[in-house]
């Protein structure tokens, strides 16, 4: 009879058990980072005032009606060569001259949100400097001089090379 060999190595010199904590070890891995990112960055889509900015929207309608009574429009395009957004303002469809806020509100990150002054001049036509314009979804709001009015739309740029916003008083933008 031969002799077996009654010893056993201890489970940790076994590659089994290690083969089999490689899964949960990685899990546990993930889920540090996971949870590390989560408290690191925040989530720029929750509004903590939200009750504020519903009660709001009301006020904003009334200025959208404004736009919507002097049938405004703005068709704007960004020229990446002059790094410059050039557009025309006009109502009822005759060229307008006026002071314009325009807001370029990045989709998902607050800190790349634009904001620009412009003046268009006596045939409706406005530029103003804009840096490299990123490719993305962006919300578009012009509004007039002293708030009294406001055109909203959303543009996806460089898929769209123009934009036009269109005072449409049935509708209720909801702008971040």
């Amino acid at each position: 009879m031969e002799q077996q060999d009654t010893q056993q190595t201890p489970w940790y010199k076994q590659r089994w058990p290690w083969l089999l904590m490689i899964g949960p070890a990685w899990v546990v891995v993930g889920a540090i980072i996971m949870i590390t990112l989560a408290s690191r960055t925040p989530d720029a889509l929750v509004v903590d005032d939200y009750y504020k900015r519903g009660k709001a929207i009301n006020q904003d309608l009334s200025r959208d009606r404004a736009a919507a009574e002097r049938q405004l429009q703005v068709e704007a395009r960004y020229n990446p060569a002059s790094e410059r957004l050039e557009g025309v303002l006009s109502a009822a469809g005759k060229p307008m001259a006026a002071a314009l806020d325009i807001q370029l509100v990045h989709s998902t990150q607050p800190d790349k949100d634009l904001k620009l002054a412009a003046r268009s001049d006596g045939e409706g036509r406005f530029s103003v400097p804009l840096p490299m314009l990123e490719r993305a979804r962006w919300q578009v709001i012009v509004e007039g001089e002293g708030r009294t009015w406001r055109l909203t739309g959303e543009w996806r740029w460089p898929d769209e090379q123009n934009v036009t916003l269109v005072a449409d008083a049935e509708r209720s933008p909801l702008v971040h």
